[in-house]
């Protein structure tokens, strides 16, 4: 299965990386971290809302519709889908402090980027996941002189036990232990592209087939 970070792929040059990724490497199925910015994509992939997304098509998707120019674009917005074996749940959406009490009904505008207590407690809801994609990162993994993790996240890690959770939106690999779950920062997906193996939920990442020709791979997890 093949796993990116961050797409930004209203950009055209990040797009071309992106989809020349689904070309050179003809994945079955595609997990994605957020600000993915293109809905018609070659091949099956369930992903998170970022903080950059078109938001009208991401309340589409929310509500089960599927919006023109959409193909292959599966939203996980507090919920859960099977994929290929694995169970996968996903919160979209960004924190913001001020806006996290609120109903998600209360939202406008550019403010609907960000996920409420609502998401986070349906999320909670969830069972039987092995992966939990977030946009944001959980307390403890990332730093930059402080540390602009999420507790809401942490709050999900402890709730549903996954086994392993995929977080974009920091444009780094980092990895970390963290409520008894190995958390994986994910590089963007014009820089490296990840493999993920289903049976031991292991990772294997390379250089973007558009950016970089050398073949050398770096192996995580057990």
């Amino acid at each position: 299965m093949l796993v990116l970070g961050d797409a930004h792929a209203s950009e055209p040059e990040k797009r071309d990386a992106l989809l020349s990724t689904y070309r050179a490497l003809e994945p079955a199925a595609v997990l994605q971290a957020g600000d993915l910015q293109r809905y018609d994509l070659p091949a099956p992939t369930w992903f998170v809302a970022g903080n950059n997304e078109d938001l009208d098509v991401i309340d589409a998707l929310r509500a089960g519709e599927e919006p023109p120019g959409t193909r292959n674009a599966h939203l996980l917005a507090s919920t859960v889908a099977e994929v290929e074996g694995v169970r996968v749940a996903g919160l979209s959406g960004n924190h913001a402090p001020t806006r996290y009490d609120l109903p998600r009904s209360e939202l406008s505008g550019d403010r609907r980027r960000h996920f409420t207590h609502e998401d986070v407690e349906r999320a909670a809801a969830l069972s039987d996941v092995d992966v939990l994609l977030a946009h944001e990162a959980p307390e403890g993994l990332l730093s930059y002189g402080y540390d602009p993790g999420c507790e809401h996240v942490n709050t999900l890690l402890e709730t549903l036990s996954p086994d392993l959770c995929l977080v974009g939106h920091h444009h780094r690999h980092r990895e970390a232990e963290i409520g008894g779950a190995r958390v994986v920062s994910l590089a963007p997906a014009w820089e490296r592209v990840y493999t993920l193996e289903t049976d031991d939920l292991s990772l294997d990442s390379r250089p973007t087939p558009a950016g970089n020709s050398e073949e050398t791979t770096e192996r995580s997890g057990p």
